[in-house]
């Protein structure tokens, strides 16, 4: 499912027009990034949790060449499937 066909069923579920349902989707997008970026974790009961995750530094290898780099620490986002969310996905729910 891509973004247009995600929009095209919060429409169909909601009685929503098509452009309030992609403003809704770009406003929980964009609420969920924002948070992360700043360092808060964001939990959906049931969906799931969103969180920034610290990667730690280390030495990684050029495919090209094989020399050794040094990869630098980075922050990277992490999702978190909740216990509804994965009964659904395994067909228990």
């Amino acid at each position: 499912m891509n973004k247009s066909e995600m929009i095209d069923a919060i429409a169909e579920r909601t009685d929503l027009s098509k452009a309030s349902s992609a403003k809704a989707l770009d406003a929980v997008i964009e609420t969920i990034v924002d948070a992360v970026a700043q360092g808060e974790a964001v939990t959906l009961v049931g969906f799931g949790s969103f969180k920034a995750s610290a990667r730690a530094a280390r030495e990684g290898k050029n495919p090209k060449t094989g020399d050794k780099i040094q990869i630098p620490e980075t922050v990277v986002p992490k999702f978190a499937a909740g216990a509804t969310f994965k009964a659904k996905v395994a067909g228990k729910a």
